[in-house]
C-alpha cells in the first residue's frame, strides 16, 4: 500500500492508496485545493467545515450537470439511430413496392 502527502489550503495530508495509484490521487488532490481556493475566493474567511461543505456543493453540481449532459447524448445518439434504422425501413420498403409494382405490371400483360 503506498502512502500519498497532498496539500489543501497549505495542509498536508498523508493518504494510503493502492499501489500505482498515487499519480490519480495526487492529480485528485490538487483538484480538490483548486476548488478550495475557488470557494474561499468567491465566499471570504469561512470555516474549514463550511469550505467542506462548499467545496463538496460544487463538485456535486459539477457532477450532476456531467451526468445530465451524458444522459442528453446517449438519448441523441438513440434518437439518431432510430431515425437511421427508420430511414432503412424506409428504403427497403419503397423497394419492395417497386418489385410489387413490376410483378404487378407483369402480370397484367399479355
Amino acid at each position: 500500500m503506498a502512502e500519498v502527502s497532498i496539500v489543501i489550503r497549505g495542509r498536508s495530508y498523508q493518504i494510503s492508496c493502492e499501489d500505482g495509484q498515487e499519480a490519480q490521487l495526487i492529480r485528485l488532490g490538487n483538484y480538490l485545493d483548486n476548488k478550495a481556493e475557488e470557494v474561499i475566493a468567491s465566499s471570504g474567511s469561512i470555516s474549514d467545515s463550511m469550505m467542506l461543505i462548499m467545496v463538496s456543493l460544487t463538485i456535486a453540481d459539477e457532477l450532476s450537470e456531467l451526468a445530465a449532459e451524458l444522459e442528453n447524448y446517449k438519448a441523441e445518439g438513440k434518437g439518431a439511430a432510430r431515425i437511421s434504422a427508420e430511414e432503412a425501413i424506409v428504403k427497403v420498403v419503397d423497394s419492395l413496392v417497386a418489385r410489387i409494382d413490376s410483378l404487378s405490371e407483369r402480370l397484367e400483360a399479355p
